[in-house]
């Protein structure tokens, strides 16, 4: 299933929740905070960043939240450090 989308988040993160609302059905969510083995394949994808939301398209992994969301109409621009 490489046209999956992946999203590593915590159900605590508000922009976990925003990557949620943005990406729909279609998205997978892997919890990280209840599922230890998605956290542990988490930062290999991360280098072994502990930063959530991390999302996972076409092979290109995006960390995190970059810039100021009212910006885009609230929705937050995926990719900060």
């Amino acid at each position: 299933m490489a046209d999956t989308i992946i999203i590593y988040g915590t159900d605590t993160c508000p922009y976990c929740s925003q990557a949620r609302a943005a990406y729909g059905d279609r998205a997978v969510y892997l919890n990280v905070g209840q599922h230890p083995e998605k956290l542990s394949e988490m930062l290999a994808l991360t280098g072994g960043k502990r930063q959530v939301p991390v999302i996972v398209e076409r092979g290109k992994v995006t960390v995190g939240v970059a810039g100021e969301a009212s910006l885009r109409g609230g929705i937050p621009l995926f990719g900060g450090t």
